[in-house]
């Protein structure tokens, strides 16, 4: 993959499976830069995952695919169409969600109230919680996420369900892109485990692109179709799951570590 513009804008041979594509994006707050030409791709249907260190630029790249954030240069091609992200609302009126690590879940509210939160379903002039309730649950059973009743209010669950119960609530609206930022973070093996499951679960349907940004490789790997790290606000390595391995990841990450060190240290001599 190339991090700088190219002389020519020839389209990649594998451009027809791609829902989304980035091509030389760049982000500077000021004289800060967060991301340098960053190109990525993403196929229909495939769960790639971004990883790299704190600081790397995941997050802001997130942020710009989400409409959150707008680039400093660059395009995203979305469907083969290029187009400007100026708001959330937009990104999601094009098929582009995203979870946070906040996840907007509302704590006194019940599992149903959340998955409709600001689209309830009102017949003039009475909110239908009846059919919200239904319709939940059904969608809850057939994602296989195991939540005891829609009923309960969210803060009673655990962050596996409350994660599950987030993401579930973006595939709700049938979004053609998910963008997932740190799902796993601080979890345990078993709440982990949920949010697993329920990525391979929306994997094998293929209804749904994902990315996930995630700091555990071993994880990455076991979830994902193809891997991006992204270092330096640049992406170094694009590879399938399969050819790479969470040692060769820790590896180039504690190498770009090791490098930032000694730059600094030569600057301060």
């Amino acid at each position: 993959m190339t991090d700088t513009p190219p002389d020519g804008q020839e389209e990649p041979a594998n451009a027809g499976r791609d829902i989304l594509r980035v091509e030389h994006i760049a982000k500077s707050y000021g004289v800060v830069t967060a991301l340098t030409y960053v190109n990525l791709r993403l196929e229909r249907g495939e769960v790639l995952g971004l990883i790299g260190d704190n600081g790397a630029g995941k997050s802001t790249l997130l942020k710009i695919l989400c409409g959150f954030q707008q680039p400093t240069s660059g395009r995203i091609i979305l469907e083969g169409q290029e187009v400007v992200l100026k708001s959330v609302d937009q990104a999601r009126s094009l098929g582009v969600d995203a979870v946070y690590q906040d996840l907007a879940l509302v704590n006194q509210l019940t599992v149903y109230q959340n998955m409709f939160l600001n689209r309830e379903v009102v017949r003039w002039p009475l909110v239908r919680n009846r059919i919200m309730r239904k319709e939940a649950r059904e969608h809850l059973d057939e994602m296989g996420v195991k939540i005891p009743s829609v009923n309960s209010p969210v803060a009673m669950l655990s962050g596996g369900q409350r994660q599950a119960v987030a993401v579930a609530r973006s595939v709700f609206s049938n979004p053609k892109i998910l963008l997932l930022d740190e799902p796993l973070a601080a979890m345990g093996v078993k709440e982990g485990a949920i949010i697993l499951d329920l990525i391979t679960q929306l994997k094998h349907e293929g209804n749904v692109s994902i990315i996930i940004i995630a700091h555990n490789y071993g994880q990455v790997l076991e979830v994902c179709d193809r891997v991006n790290l992204i270092q330096d606000g640049r992406i170094s390595l694009d590879k399938r799951s399969s050819e790479t391995s969470a040692q060769e990841l820790t590896e180039m990450v504690v190498a770009e570590y090791r490098k930032a060190l000694e730059e600094r240290h030569r600057a301060a001599s």
